[in-house]
């Protein structure tokens, strides 16, 4: 805690019941019908069983670091988890047995371990692994009991299981290029031989596929012939594709086949809205569903007997909560209550979408969160941009966001630049490579639209933002100096250079794709001459550098690099670094504490004259 002065009691008692807000996200269903849920009772978020909607959540797990992804086992009483130390990312994968209450360590123990998937029947389980040489994910196949995986796939890239064949012969497997590119195989788990699946010659993107129940198709998403992600069908013995989702012009972000495989559930998401699909596959016709709040849906999850459907619903103004309904019903159950600290939620401020132009006549969504102000006042704004850069800003609930409306009286606006997913594929290049300042001109043109609202003050804004939202956050500071009033930068990046260069070996070539090769020279020459670090000077204005020591994606030396040389340049600075923390802050006590110093960094530079 570098410059950072002492946080008044009264800020920090205000906070407080912002502060104890908590959300609930589906994990899936045990056989038994009952829910597993991730949630946080204490310091950090841990696994926790519903028995029946609305009844006491258990908790299964109880560990110092938050329990991740878990994956129920579809026929015993039990799942597999993952956990790692500090932030570090490197998970490990346990077997949780929910008879015995005992948690048994399956990988190594050194290695990232992650996407823990189930065959239909239980037998197998497969996982993605570094394990090998710290830099390809391999896959490995488990067999249920036994602690030792063996290798099936073993190559160059960064690969992933996405599903069994019902006969347990063949793996769907994925290998990642990038977000516009991805390869989809079959993986003959005897020979490991590996087919390309679905081939052509332009390069697509796949989303998530799956077997059909009867093992003569397989169900994918896809953007090939189209600008987004849609839903399709093929039969593994030739004949022409089926697109399920045409009359949508929006991705499907996830989709779920029930036991039988007579249904399928799926997500799209509408502007950034989320609208749940059902389609009956005998017979090709949509299901109606319960009418849903606006907000984000996922986890989508058919009960053991397919009768039910499950699913987490996050909404701007209300906290992510798990819910079901029946097939063929209009009623939702819903299993989760989470507690936003006694606050009035009719209190809570929703955004509203709004497009503006930028600088060479494109338009760029917005949502726009503006408190409730006296007649003629003006309210001080912060921007801030989403992480990703392949990723979207979503009006999901922010109990950090609802204080800065509700008790700080600032606007919000979260901004969708290019690059952005959600809006097509062409969209989501337009940042690429030595398109890369192009995004932070989006942020220019933004100011530009505040400036014309007579609501808000564009004489008081202040850009924050995580990751790459940390890199806009910084280049804003520089080409935006004398239009901002300060900047808070969370574990973002400052020299593209230095960040591919120690950045974690699995994650390298993936970020390569997106942002460039720094061993070509005109590349790098052209993120030295973008980086924040080298241009560092201009930043006459106080910034605010949060970082976890452990980040294995933005590592601390991107931070430490840039609080030294704004530092150097005379400039204010305030520095929080967090010794059990990674890629943010995950622990609630650090979590609050992040809280508390933003809003003082808020008091002394965006609201103070």
């Amino acid at each position: 805690m570098e410059g950072i002065p002492e946080i008044p009691a009264a800020l920090s008692e205000r906070l407080n019941r912002y502060q104890q807000v908590r959300g609930a996200s589906l994990g899936g269903w045990l056989p038994d019908g009952s829910l597993l849920i991730s949630t946080r009772f204490g310091e950090t978020a841990q696994v926790h069983r519903v028995k029946a909607p609305g009844a006491a959540r258990s908790q299964l797990t109880f560990y110092p670091e938050p329990v991740g992804a878990m994956a129920p086992h579809p026929r015993q009483a039990g799942f597999v988890f993952a956990k790692d130390k500090g932030g570090d990312e490197f998970f490990q994968l346990y077997w949780q047995d929910l008879a015995s209450g005992e948690a048994r360590l399956l990988t190594d123990g050194k290695s990232q371990n992650s996407g823990a998937l189930w065959s239909a029947d239980g037998s197998l389980l497969a996982l993605r692994t570094t394990r090998r040489n710290g830099k390809d994910t391999d896959l490995h196949l488990l067999k249920f009991g036994e602690t030792q995986s063996v290798p099936v796939l073993e190559r160059e890239g960064s690969w992933a299981a996405l599903d069994f064949s019902p006969d347990n012969r063949q793996l769907l497997v994925l290998k990642s290029i990038s977000i516009n590119e991805s390869e989809l195989y079959l993986l003959d788990l005897a020979s490991k031989a590996l087919t390309r699946f679905h081939d052509r010659e332009q390069p697509l993107a796949f989303g998530g596929a799956r077997f059909g129940k009867d093992g003569k198709g397989v169900y994918f998403v896809s953007d090939e012939g189209s600008e987004f992600m849609r839903l399709h069908y093929q039969r593994l013995d030739g004949g022409k594709t089926e697109v399920l989702s045409a009359d949508i012009p929006w991705n499907v972000e996830e989709f779920a086949l029930s036991a039988g495989g007579s249904r399928l559930a799926f997500v799209s998401n509408e502007d950034g809205l989320a609208a749940l699909h059902l389609i009956d596959l005998k017979s090709g016709q949509r299901i109606a569903t319960p009418k849903l709040p606006a907000g984000q849906i996922g986890g989508i999850d058919f009960d053991p007997r397919g009768r039910q459907l499950a699913f987490s619903l996050d909404r701007a103004t209300a906290p992510s909560d798990v819910y079901s309904f029946r097939i063929g019903e209009k009623t939702l159950s819903r299993w989760t209550e989470s507690e936003v600290g006694g606050l009035n939620t009719a209190d809570f401020i929703e955004p509203q979408l709004i497009r503006y132009p930028s600088f060479d006549g494109r338009s760029i969504p917005a949502f726009v969160y503006k408190p409730k102000l006296a007649a003629g006042a003006k309210a001080p704004v912060i921007v801030s941009i989403h992480g990703g850069p392949e990723a979207q800003a979503l009006p999901t609930f922010s109990p950090v966001s609802q204080y800065y409306l509700k008790e700080l009286g600032i606007a919000v606006i979260t901004p969708n630049v290019r690059g952005s997913d959600g809006y097509g594929k062409s969209y989501l290049k337009l940042d690429n490579g030595l398109k890369r300042k192009d995004s932070v001109k989006d942020i220019g043109a933004l100011l530009d639209w505040i400036a014309l609202q007579p609501d808000l003050d564009a004489g008081r804004v202040l850009v924050m933002g995580g990751s790459y939202g940390g890199y806009m956050t910084l280049a804003s500071m520089v080409d935006y100096n004398d239009r901002l009033r300060a900047g808070v930068d969370v574990v973002g990046i400052s020299n593209f250079v230095t960040f591919l260069t120690n950045t974690q070996d699995y994650r390298r070539d993936l970020r390569r794709v997106e942002y460039g090769d720094e061993r070509i020279p005109e590349m790098r020459a052209f993120m030295e001459a973008i980086a924040p670090l080298n241009n560092a000077q201009k930043i006459t204005k106080p910034m605010f550098v949060v970082q976890g020591l452990n980040d294995p994606r933005v590592p601390a030396s991107e931070a430490e690099q840039m609080v030294a040389k704004m530092r150097g340049n005379g400039g204010a600075v305030w520095y929080l670094a967090a010794k059990d923390e990674g890629h943010g802050f995950r622990k609630k006590s650090n979590r609050d504490y992040q809280t508390a110093a933003t809003v003082l960094f808020l008091q002394q530079t965006l609201l103070g004259e």
